[in-house]
């Protein structure tokens, strides 16, 4: 204990104490203003119960064949994620591999979203293919698995889900995600959902961003303005490619998904609502 004593008493050691102490509460500080940063972030967002109600509507319309369970991730501008959620009863009642890629469909389309013009995951189908203008963009920014698959797995889907305040990551290139604008046409983040076909997801996709009035879409490459799913597509022949005439399209899932999707501007209009 003397020799304890002595050593603390010792100026060296006492200055070198100090300092440690000093650091260590100078990035408890820089740590906690990143957190509330992220956090601050997310209160312009839509809350855990409002993503859920607004995913289970959706889930519930005509969306294509199969009408399977959705998981959904909203992100923020700088893409941190801000809350996961999924419609069935169980974490398991939806494809579990699908939770992350609902994130990284939040984070293609924040990432390739800007203030005049959004650009949907399914709008990137054609131009990733070999042979188009952004081939090689799906291997770019890659999954944090760290993120992804870190944490208690009871508390995947809830709003404390282990993915909320941190950076996924990650490219996706079909349908499912679309970025977020508000009232006011500011780009905020984006929204991904998955757990279908591609065209089920895109449609899921549409219907739960209409429904937190969140698609004030400034404007988009599809026929009707905005960043709807295109339907464009032909094989050619000759060498297997995939192409679009508009350069934008996405392939047929099912006749009822390429329906309901052709509609969605119709039937759930983009822009804010009353």
């Amino acid at each position: 204990m003397a020799g304890f004593t002595r050593l603390v008493h010792s100026p060296g050691i006492l200055g070198l104490v100090i300092l440690s102490a000093a650091a260590a509460i100078a990035l408890f500080i820089v740590l906690g203003q990143s957190s509330a940063s992220a956090k601050s972030e997310c209160k312009s967002l839509p809350s855990h119960s409002d993503l859920q109600a607004a995913l289970a509507a959706a889930q519930a319309d005509v969306n294509g064949v199969f009408g399977l369970q959705m998981w959904a991730t909203v992100v923020d501008r700088d893409g941190v994620v801000c809350n996961v959620a999924f419609t069935g009863g169980d974490r398991g009642d939806q494809w579990p591999g699908s939770r992350v890629i609902s994130a990284q469909k939040a984070n293609t389309a924040n990432a390739f979203g800007l203030p005049g013009v959004s650009i949907s995951t399914a709008n990137l189908f054609s131009a990733v293919q070999p042979g188009g203008s952004l081939f090689g963009l799906q291997e770019s920014n890659p999954v944090d698995t760290s993120v992804g698959y870190a944490g208690n797995s009871d508390k995947i889907g809830t709003k404390n889900d282990p993915m909320v305040g941190n950076k996924i990551g990650g490219v996706n290139v079909f349908g499912g995600g679309l970025a977020l604008y508000d009232t006011d046409g500011n780009i905020i983040g984006g929204v991904g959902v998955s757990g279908d076909t591609s065209c089920a997801d895109h449609n899921v996709a549409w219907k739960t961003r209409h429904g937190l009035n969140l698609d004030n879409v400034p404007f988009g490459f599809s026929g009707t303005g905005d960043d709807n799913i295109v339907y464009d597509t032909t094989v050619d022949l000759a060498t297997g490619h995939t192409t679009s005439l508009g350069g934008w399209g996405h392939p047929d899932c099912s006749a009822v998904a390429t329906g309901e999707g052709i509609d969605l501007p119709v039937d759930f209009p983009i822009g804010p609502l009353p």
